[in-house]
């Protein structure tokens, strides 16, 4: 596309991609556990989660915690403690199923029955940059309406896919300058 950066942050410019922020938006909006994994009430519970029900069970067993019954009810039970790729796989395995479990609700929550949700765009910090070389950017504002693959990329933990559901549903309806949009300092919404 014309407007990527290519050589983004040359000249000092800060910020993120836009689809990075609107990715941590959803995660915030999704509610994970904020105790770390590391500790003993923030893996069990990761682990109540995702073993509460049958149908749990078996989507954290495809998102890769392929460990066996017996283990995991000592993990339960403190009996044994998990190492630390199972406790990576135990924290991949939650954010999976959180995210597909919650992806609907979120959905319906930001398409509002086809009204959207207003998104705010804080433009890239450029405190850095030297005089000369700094562009005019204001706070923007845009309603966004379709959502549908931008949670579906989130929800999917597909970067790329995220990335373009974001810059062709969402930030070229800024207008001509979308450009100025891809990174951002954050972006803002609720759900």
């Amino acid at each position: 596309m014309p407007e990527r950066n290519i050589e983004f942050g040359k000249y000092g410019a800060r910020g993120l991609k836009g689809h990075e922020a609107v990715a941590r938006r959803l995660d915030s909006l999704a509610g994970f556990v904020a105790t770390p994994v590391t500790a003993r009430r923030g893996l069990l519970a990761r682990l109540h989660y995702l073993t509460r029900t049958d149908h749990s069970l078996r989507a954290a067993r495809e998102a890769g915690l392929t460990v066996t019954d017996r283990t995991l009810r000592a993990w339960l039970a403190g009996d044994r403690t998990p190492s630390r790729a199972n406790l990576a796989r135990i924290e991949t395995a939650y954010r999976t199923v959180r995210r597909n479990n919650v992806a609907r609700y979120l959905l319906a929550r930001l398409n509002r029955e086809g009204r959207g949700t207003r998104v705010e765009f804080h433009p890239l910090n450029q405190s850095q940059v030297p005089r000369p070389r700094q562009r005019a950017l204001s706070y923007r504002t845009l309603n966004v309406r379709h959502w549908d693959r931008i949670v579906q990329a989130w929800a999917a933990d597909d970067e790329a896919a995220l990335d373009e559901a974001w810059v062709t549903d969402a930030v070229v309806d800024l207008g001509s300058e979308w450009g100025q949009y891809e990174y951002v300092t954050s972006i803002g919404f609720a759900a």
